[in-house]
């Protein structure tokens, strides 16, 4: 069982991004950049396959990623993302011991102030926590993944028409699908802090935005779990603005959508 990483990256150079991640599995890099190219090497024994494309969006280069994969895992990643030793053999584990998986999801080490999880157990994932998770936790069996045809959106993420989200709505409709997602308290990276390329602080545009994922995450219970979610971390994202300001904010978002289908 083979572990092929899918990075979504911007502007980098093949053997410095793979030295950077340190990668050591097969790999489909997608670079964001202003010009169209093809590169493969070899790499610790393994394939790198590097396409650059003068196109934007997460959403989009992973869709590419996905498109060009081979093999039987998928691990999906970002150019921050940092690698520990043995990752893929890690992964490959958690599969060959959860076979009723579809897809898993890993621990990747972020710092406190980024951090929007913590997997301490086996357990399977559920509608009403898969926002939670970010796509470079992501481990998915390519023959499931295909067979779903569940694909990025567009309209979320780096490079989108609104901030984050496309993950959370990936994780929802491959589980409305019913193929079978769950966690593993297994860590098998790092985040290295940089700046943001969409987060400008938690302001209007962060929580309408939010509004407008949640429409397409909860449909009518949109206002509740945005209420659920200011609650849980009003400390943090209210300390400029109030909760019920933020609150109002979401709103917009949730009507928008329900309304006229407008951002």
């Amino acid at each position: 069982m083979k572990v092929e990483v899918l990075a979504s990256v911007m502007n980098q150079e093949l053997r410095q991004i793979a030295e950077r991640m340190c990668l050591d599995s097969d790999a489909v890099i997608i670079n964001q950049c202003d010009h169209y190219g093809y590169e493969e090497m070899e790499w610790k024994g393994h394939k790198v396959r590097f396409f650059s494309y003068a196109e934007k969006g997460v959403g989009r280069s992973r869709n590419s990623a996905i498109l060009r994969a081979d093999k039987e895992i998928c691990l999906f990643s970002d150019e921050d993302i940092v690698y520990e030793e043995g990752y893929a053999e890690r992964v490959a584990e958690e599969f060959e011991r959860n076979p009723q998986a579809d897809m898993i999801l890993f621990n990747i080490e972020v710092e406190e102030s980024r951090r929007t999880y913590h997997i301490e157990a086996r357990k399977r994932v559920k509608w009403y926590n898969c926002g939670r998770y970010g796509a470079v936790s992501f481990a998915v069996r390519r023959r499931s993944l295909v067979e779903s045809g569940v694909m990025f959106s567009l309209l979320f993420g780096g490079g989108a028409r609104y901030s984050n989200g496309e993950d959370s709505l990936f994780l929802k409709e491959f589980m409305k699908k019913g193929y079978r997602v769950y966690t593993a308290p297994v860590t098998i990276g790092r985040e290295e802090a940089r700046p943001s390329t969409w987060f400008q602080g938690y302001d209007r545009k962060f929580f309408y935005d939010r509004g407008v994922l949640y429409h397409y995450l909860y449909g009518w219970l949109a206002a509740v779990m945005s209420l659920r979610f200011l609650l849980a971390h009003r400390e943090k994202m209210c300390r400029d603005v109030g909760v019920g300001q933020a609150y109002a904010w979401m709103r917009q978002g949730i009507r928008q959508k329900q309304g006229n289908g407008a951002g």
